[in-house]
This record gives C-alpha cells, structure tokens and sequence, in this order.
C-alpha cells in the first residue's frame, strides 16, 4: 500500500511501524498526529482492514484516536454492528436478511444495539492484542494492558488490565494529573514540544507548568 505526499515510516529501515493518520482512509477513523501502530505480522497499512473491525457505514459510527498514541500489534477496536440485539426474543439478526424474510431493508440496524463511537484520547498507550469495544472511551494518558478486552470507560492516566478490563491503578497522583490534562502538551506545536522533551520523558511537571 503506497500513499503519496505523506510520512507513512517514522523510523528509517522501519515497515512495521506507521503514522496512523497517513495510512487510514475512512472518513470515519479519525486520527491526532504522530499517533502510531506497530504491527510485526501484518502490513500496518492495512490497520483499518485488519484491526477496525465491523465498522460498517451504514451505521455511522466513528473511530476517533487523538495525538501521540501508541498502539501495539493485534490490537482490535470492535464496532458496534458485532453485536446482535438484545431487546429482540431472538438474537438472530432477521434485519439483515430482509429480502429472505421480506423485511424493510431501513431497518437493517436493529439486527444491533448501537452503542456508539470507540473514542481514544491522547498519549493513549494500548498493548498487544488488547480488543476495545464499541461505546468505549478511553481517557488521555491512559495505559491498556495486554490482552485486555476494554467494555467500559477508562478514566485518565489510569492503566486497565484483564478480562473485562479493571482498573489496576493511576498514573500518577491528583495532582499531577489534573496538571496534565489542563497542559495537555500533546496540542503544543512540534517546536515547543522538541523544547522540552527532556522535562516530558523525566517527569518534570513543575517545568511544563511553568511553560504553561
């Protein structure tokens, strides 16, 4: 897969790695910058094939991933239109299949409960195979484990792990994650942001809020 006019590889020698926002082209996955996926047994440019799964344009709903995220290998996001409902009697998806049972084709979205946008904040970490389900919110800052299968919001600079997804603890105290999120370095031009990378990776808050 080749797009022109964009970075797709951040690092030379590097095709298992890519800028999300250059290589997706659904106007319903919407990507922040420098937001990446690494994927060590798939071309990573196929990320919205193998990995944005059941995100049919029929039903509307959106992928939307802020800046600076990582995210690793296998890791799914699952739209609504997996589900079959469960108001019905029955969860087989008869709205599906409306011209065997001669069923009015505009109904074709209550074969699912909708559950709405998959929404990923920024410097977002999420881990190898983790699966993120529809309806989901994932606060900035955030860590999602392994494997982990995400069903309910996760809140900011809070890491998540297992099946279902619980908390396993926060980031970094009140304080200081309340500093981040009113900083929210992430919207800082590329120049500010290469300024203080150091203050960044050391945890050096005290810096970045007197920056702000």
């Amino acid at each position: 897969m080749s797009l022109p006019n964009k970075k797709i590889y951040p690092r030379t020698g590097d095709k298992e790695t890519v800028y999300l926002k250059d290589v997706v082209s659904n106007p319903n996955i919407l990507v922040g910058d420098f937001s990446m996926y690494n994927d060590f047994v798939n071309d990573p440019c196929n990320f919205e094939k193998n990995n944005v799964l059941y995100h049919y344009p029929v039903n509307h709903d959106k992928l939307v991933i802020g800046k600076f995220c990582s995210i690793a290998c296998g890791a799914k996001f699952i739209f609504t239109s997996a589900n079959h409902t469960l108001s019905s009697l029955s969860t087989y998806p008869f709205p599906i299949f409306f011209e065997e049972w001669g069923l009015d084709i505009k109904n074709v979205t209550k074969a699912w409960d909708n559950k709405g946008d998959i929404i990923i904040g920024s410097d977002v970490w999420i881990g190898y195979e983790a699966v993120i389900l529809s309806g989901v919110t994932i606060g900035d800052g955030a860590i999602i484990g392994t494997r982990a299968v995400v069903t309910k919001d996760v809140p900011p600079y809070t890491i998540v792990g297992g099946v279902p997804a619980k908390t396993i603890r926060k980031r970094f105290s009140d304080e200081t994650i309340a500093s981040l999120l009113e900083i929210k370095w992430w919207n800082w031009s590329k120049e500010q942001i290469a300024k203080n990378i150091e203050a960044i990776q050391t945890g050096n808050i005290e810096k970045l809020k007197g920056l702000f």
